[in-house]
């Protein structure tokens, strides 16, 4: 399903952007090429949107096979400054059901109405300037990473952190995208010295075993 042929929906907020996916049979299949079409400049938004969705399986470690590989795929397209998402046919004709969506949508409505009080499109410097989309590009690549590691109980924060970079992007705030960076920078600096220190422990775990 592509967004409504209506000029009003480029200024659609996130919410407006879920609500018309989210129509139809609950068992339709959104292909992910469909998802960011005709959004523009927020198409990378809506993409990671969707590719943070799997973080939030309440499986450990099944999210972030899914999700982390695809944060660092949209995350190296905004690195070296596409500007339009590309993904390779077999990703692009798959993508979550229209029932998942529905009740992602429910579960943020409290905390997107609280949001979308606050944001509006502001210092597009920081989400359209190439050093700045470079900044965006290298932070989700490191928190898909981050995301795609076995790390216990970090499914939740990285999947947070892919969805504030997504919301940036949807909504154009570019305070928003600051707040962003902060977070990403905070998380790979802790964790990133974390899943070294723990690579290091399974290492010397595994050399006693077979030493």
């Amino acid at each position: 399903m592509r967004p409504p042929a209506d000029p009003r929906f480029d200024e659609a907020g996130t919410r407006a952007l879920l609500d018309a996916f989210a129509e139809g049979p609950d068992e339709d299949a959104l292909r992910l090429d469909a998802l960011f079409g005709g959004l523009g400049k927020r198409s990378f938004g809506m993409l990671l949107f969707v590719s943070a969705l799997p973080a939030f399986i309440p499986i450990p470690g099944a999210g972030g096979i899914v999700s982390g590989p695809l944060a660092v795929l949209i995350g190296l397209q905004l690195l070296v400054g596409l500007r339009r998402p590309w993904l390779p046919q077999f990703v692009a004709r798959r993508g979550p059901h229209r029932h998942t969506l529905k009740r992602f949508r429910d579960l943020l409505a409290p905390f997107l109405r609280r949001l979308e009080r606050v944001v509006r499109p502001r210092a597009a410097w920081l989400l359209d300037h190439r050093l700045a989309s470079g900044v965006s590009g290298t932070l989700v690549v490191l928190v898909g990473v981050l995301l795609a590691l076995p790390i216990p109980l970090t499914n939740y924060i990285f999947g947070g952190l892919l969805l504030l970079f997504a919301l940036a992007l949807l909504e154009r705030d570019g305070w928003l995208m600051a707040a962003a960076w902060a977070g990403g920078a905070a998380a790979v600096a802790v964790f990133g010295v974390l899943s070294g220190q723990i690579a290091t422990l399974i290492a010397d775990w595994v050399g006693r075993l077979t030493g």
